[in-house]
C-alpha cells in the first residue's frame, strides 16, 4: 500500500471557530436557523448512514444505482485521470467511479474531517494499490486551491448535498469551482428531484424516530463543544415541503417556552412555545433548472442520467 498525502488548508481551530460564528449569527437571527454541516459529528454520522438505510429514504440508493450503471459512461465521456470529490465524507460510492476511471489515476478528496478523509484514504489504497490519494483538509464552500495533477480531472460532488445551499450560495458555489477547473475538465453533480409532496417528507420524517435524533443532535454538537444547555427533548422535529420553493425544510420546533444559555458565546437564546429552528433545507430540482444555473455558472451542460424510477439525477458539465 503506498502511502497518501494529506494538506491541511484550514486552520487548526477553524472547525470551533465556524461553529461559534455560525450559532452566533443563527440564534441571533429571525427566523433561527443553523446551516446542516454541524449534524456531522460522529453520533450525526452514525445516524445518516442509518437514516441512508430506511426505506422511505431513497436518494442514496437511488445515486448509487446510477453509479452502478453509468460509471463506465462517465469515464468515457470525461477521459478523467484526476478525480476531485468534494465532501468525501467515507467515499463509498466514489468507488464505482475509480474502478471504471483508468489507471493511472490521482484522487483529490475534499473534506473538513481529517478522520474521514485518512479512513476512507486506508480503505481505497486497500483495494487500488496504485492509486495516488492527495486528501485535503478544506472546506468545500471556501476558496479552494487544489494540487497539481494530472488532466483532464472530473470534479464530483454527489449526494444531492447542492440542495443544501440557497439560490445564491449554490450559484456562487458553482462559479468558484468553475473557476478551479481548465478548459476540459468536468463537473458531476448529484440531485434529488422534484416529485411528490408525500414521497419527499416520508423521506425526512421516518416513523421510527432516526431522521428525528439525527435532526436533534445538532443541540448535542452545541452541547458539547459550546457549553450549552440545550436539551433536546424540548424540541419536535418537523420535516415539511415548501411548494414554492421546491425544497424540503427540518426545523426543531420548541414544545414549550425555553431559554436556551451558550457560555462558550456568552449569549441567552429565548424561543416562544412553537418557535421553530430551522437546520436544514434540501432542494430538489428539475432537468431545466440544473442546466440553467450551470450555464449561469460557466459550464456547458452534457450528460442527465437519472435512476429507473426517476427520483433522482447526476449531470454531466463540461469547463467552457
Amino acid at each position: 500500500m503506498r502511502p497518501f498525502q494529506l494538506t491541511r488548508t484550514l486552520p487548526e481551530d477553524a472547525t470551533g471557530a465556524a461553529l461559534r460564528a455560525d450559532v452566533l449569527h443563527g440564534l441571533t437571527r429571525a427566523p433561527k436557523s443553523l446551516p446542516p454541516k454541524w449534524f456531522y459529528d460522529a453520533r450525526g454520522s452514525e445516524l445518516f448512514e442509518e437514516i441512508t438505510r430506511l426505506p422511505d429514504y431513497y436518494p442514496t440508493r437511488a445515486e448509487r444505482e446510477i453509479l452502478a450503471a453509468r460509471a463506465a459512461d462517465i469515464a468515457a465521456a470525461t477521459g478523467a485521470h484526476t478525480l476531485v470529490e468534494l465532501g468525501s465524507g467515507s467515499s463509498e460510492k466514489t468507488r464505482l467511479l475509480l474502478d471504471a476511471l483508468p489507471a493511472p489515476l490521482t484522487y483529490i478528496p475534499v473534506d473538513v474531517s481529517e478522520s474521514a478523509l485518512t479512513g476512507a484514504a486506508d480503505g481505497l489504497l486497500a483495494d487500488h494499490p496504485d492509486l495516488r490519494v492527495h486528501a485535503l483538509i478544506a472546506d468545500f464552500t471556501r476558496v479552494l486551491e487544489l494540487p497539481e495533477a494530472p488532466g483532464p480531472r472530473l470534479v464530483a460532488f454527489l449526494g444531492g448535498t447542492i440542495g443544501n445551499l440557497l439560490p445564491a450560495e449554490r450559484a456562487e458555489f458553482l462559479t468558484s469551482v468553475r473557476k478551479l477547473m481548465a478548459p476540459g475538465d468536468s463537473l458531476l453533480i448529484g440531485t434529488d428531484l422534484v416529485k411528490e409532496e408525500s414521497v419527499l417528507v416520508r423521506a425526512y420524517d421516518d416513523p421510527t424516530g432516526v431522521t428525528a435524533a439525527f435532526n436533534k443532535n445538532v443541540l448535542d454538537v452545541i452541547d458539547r463543544e459550546l457549553d450549552a444547555d440545550f436539551d433536546p427533548d424540548d424540541f419536535d422535529h418537523v420535516a415539511l415541503w415548501n411548494r414554492e420553493e421546491e425544497w424540503i425544510e427540518m426545523r426543531l420546533r420548541a414544545r414549550r417556552d425555553v431559554v436556551v444559555k451558550i457560555p462558550e458565546l456568552d449569549l441567552v437564546v429565548p424561543f416562544a412555545a412553537g418557535e421553530e429552528l430551522r437546520t436544514e433545507i434540501s432542494a430538489k430540482f428539475r432537468e431545466e433548472g440544473v442546466r440553467a444555473e450551470l450555464s449561469a455558472a460557466g459550464f456547458v451542460p452534457g450528460h442527465w442520467w437519472t435512476d429507473a424510477a426517476g427520483r433522482f439525477a447526476l449531470s454531466l458539465a463540461t469547463a467552457g
